[in-house]
């Protein structure tokens, strides 16, 4: 993540951050759905596990600061192996997908934040994400086990339909302005402490979290 002067969107505006967000989780959890759905408004009842690496981004304003987030997708079939460090490099926001109708998927969920947590910046601002929520009456997840767990792991908790396109809006934005509050108030804090040598400019531009 970095903040910089150069940096513009497709329509010529100046970008003020830009916010690399990674979807984990287990394999036909809806990661892909969610980020159609966010980054596009679509969805596809016909999708296929992703193969490799896909990433989606879009402009949004937080704050009159224009953002852009880059959502980072895994491919399929995670569970059988390391998602490289590589993936989490960089990563300032995670959403952690489960899937309500499958136990094992929120059974998973410790490991693969345990993963993150191994991999990513101390910092990341992490949502624990409970999908398929129009599928009510094949729910085998209750809403209390994830809030317990997310309370006990200090993680932001939505159930989400990507389907209904329920809360998916919700989620990405709470994530993106927790992740620009964080950012905000370090670049104030950074250009406080190098006012006096008068070398302020330079973190303003090159600022990381």
């Amino acid at each position: 993540m970095s903040r910089g002067g150069g940096s513009y969107g497709e329509v010529g505006q100046k970008i003020d951050y830009v916010f690399k967000v990674v979807l984990i989780g287990d394999s036909a959890v809806g990661k892909s759905q969610l980020l159609a759905r966010f980054a596009r408004n679509e969805f596809n009842l016909d999708s296929k596990a992703t193969i490799g690496v896909e990433f989606q981004t879009r402009t949004l304003h937080i704050d009159a600061r224009t953002v852009k987030a880059q959502i980072w997708d895994t491919a399929g079939q995670e569970r059988y192996r390391a998602v490289t460090s590589a993936y989490y490099r960089g990563a300032v926001g995670a959403m952690l997908v489960y899937d309500i109708t499958k136990r094992q998927s929120f059974d998973h969920v410790a490991r693969w934040l345990e993963e993150l947590r191994g991999h990513a910046d101390k910092n990341i601002v992490i949502m624990l994400i409970g999908n398929k929520s129009d599928l009510g009456t094949l729910r085998v997840v209750p809403t209390e086990d994830a809030k317990e767990f997310a309370e006990r792991e200090n993680l932001f908790f939505m159930e989400t339909s990507a389907l209904e396109s329920t809360n998916v809006e919700n989620a990405f934005m709470t994530v993106l302005t927790e992740i620009y509050r964080i950012v905000s108030k370090k670049n104030l804090v950074a250009n406080e402490e190098v006012d006096s040598s008068g070398n302020s400019s330079l973190l303003k531009e090159h600022s990381q979290i």
